[in-house]
């Protein structure tokens, strides 16, 4: 009896980890398609004979994920139900040869600067004149903008630049060609990434230039909110506060990852900080723009951090009162500076202290959603879910942060479009409006 054999050249691409990565693959797979593949992202598709998993290495969590998923496939060929399988990012990056070792099944392992040797294995000539251009994975009207890669800071817990390394900035002229594009697919709201926004345009440059790319952006027809993603606290420049205030389509948002608020902590983990001078930025910032939304994530469960260290954290939280908040628990990774030190705080304990944190965080945000109710926003439409058109103000990210509800039963809204919603109620992470002209 003869087999049905596999459709050729159909890739089905799988992200895992962070927001870099998503953008790694919208731009592997628009090489693929202009290759001549036919491809498609995290789906499960008879027919599809390749699998490209672009893996994330960050902590132990996510390192289970993506061995699993590679895993998964791996099954999956040995059945028969795929012919290729590849295997790229962070995590192939960090332990390629444990990975050859370990799983075999994979036709080829690459790092995260691999790509022209990733699409000559697959016999696709790496196109330059696509620079700029992606196979977007995002609902339409939003898009990740990664203006660098790589990282020069050196906090002790952080694993990324072994996989990321050194700081590169991308050209002002780059990004802004690239905006172009993106804004011609009809996206209206650029999330510009990086590892430290800050850093932006010291390599080639000689100098930050974060404020004028900003400037540039906003001059692209189309793009309506510009938002900033990770910023390091440590000689923040400020002249970055005065862009997002001079700038009408940069929003009042601003993504800045603490990790911590105990001295001898930060000391520890290298953050170049103290929790004095933390304070003195935050208040800075707050007082140039009041209705600035400040993201933030804590790292609990460091070597050493002690329940007093956790209370300083606590009583700093509930202090600042930070409109979005995020923990993770420390993960002991290999070849950084802290893994010379004893992990020695229990996994139960980090999950509990991380556990306390959200606890706090969730008294504040419903503290600070229920002195929105009576106020109107403009808010951008991303799905329908559930007979709730779902969207987010100039002060939400996507997938992190608050949302805003309003039922469809009581007005049309269509998904990619912007409209003024009066907030009617609020909950602890989430707003319920109604349409108001």
């Amino acid at each position: 009896m003869k087999t049905k054999s596999l459709k050729k050249d159909k890739v089905s691409v799988i992200t895992l980890g962070c927001s870099k990565n998503l953008v790694d693959s919208e731009v592997l797979m628009n090489q693929l398609q202009h290759g001549g593949y036919d491809v498609q992202h995290d789906k499960w598709n008879r027919g599809r004979n390749i699998v490209i998993v672009n893996t994330c290495g960050f902590i132990d969590r996510a390192k289970e994920e993506s061995v699993n998923t590679i895993l998964e496939y791996a099954e999956a060929k040995n059945k028969g139900k795929i012919e290729k399988l590849y295997v790229t990012g962070c995590l192939s990056q960090r332990y390629k040869d444990n990975l050859e070792e370990e799983i075999p099944e994979v036709d080829a392992y690459f790092g995260t600067r691999d790509l022209p040797r990733l699409l000559k294995t697959l016999k696709v000539d790496y196109k330059h004149e696509l620079i700029g251009e992606r196979f977007l994975t995002t609902p339409l009207h939003f898009a990740y903008l990664k203006i660098s890669e790589g990282c020069n800071r050196t906090c002790a817990f952080c694993a990324i630049p072994l996989m990321r390394g050194k700081h590169i900035s991308r050209t002002i002229e780059d990004l802004v060609n690239e905006a172009k594009n993106l804004a011609a697919q009809g996206v209206k709201e650029l999330i510009l990434i990086a590892q430290e926004l800050t850093f932006y345009g010291i390599d080639i440059y000689k100098k930050r230039r974060l404020p004028e790319l900003l400037a540039k952006l906003s001059e692209v027809e189309g793009i309506e909110w510009i938002r900033l993603h990770y910023a390091y606290p440590a000689q923040f420049p400020m002249e970055i506060i005065d862009a997002i205030a001079e700038n009408e389509k940069v929003c009042n948002y601003l993504d800045m990852p603490l990790q911590h608020a105990s001295d001898n902590i930060l000391k520890a983990m290298r953050r170049n900080i103290t929790s004095a001078q933390t304070r003195e930025l935050i208040y800075k910032i707050r007082e140039k723009i009041p209705v600035l939304s400040l993201r933030t994530t804590m790292l609990v469960g460091f070597p050493g951090e002690t329940d007093v260290d956790q209370e300083e954290l606590k009583n700093f939280i509930e202090e600042i009162k930070f409109d979005r908040l995020g923990v993770f628990t420390y993960s002991h990774e290999e070849s950084t500076r802290a893994f010379g030190l004893e992990d020695d705080v229990p996994q139960e304990v980090k999950e509990q202290r991380a556990a306390e944190l959200m606890g706090v965080q969730e008294i504040i945000s419903a503290d600070l959603n229920q002195q929105k109710v009576g106020k109107a926003f403009k808010v951008l439409f991303d799905r329908k879910e559930g007979g709730y058109f779902i969207g987010r103000t100039e002060f939400d990210s996507p997938e992190v942060d608050n949302e805003v509800l309003v039922d469809a039963k009581a007005a049309y809204i269509r998904v990619g479009d912007f409209a003024n919603i009066k907030i009617t109620s609020a909950e602890e992470f989430d707003l319920y409006g109604e349409v108001v002209e």
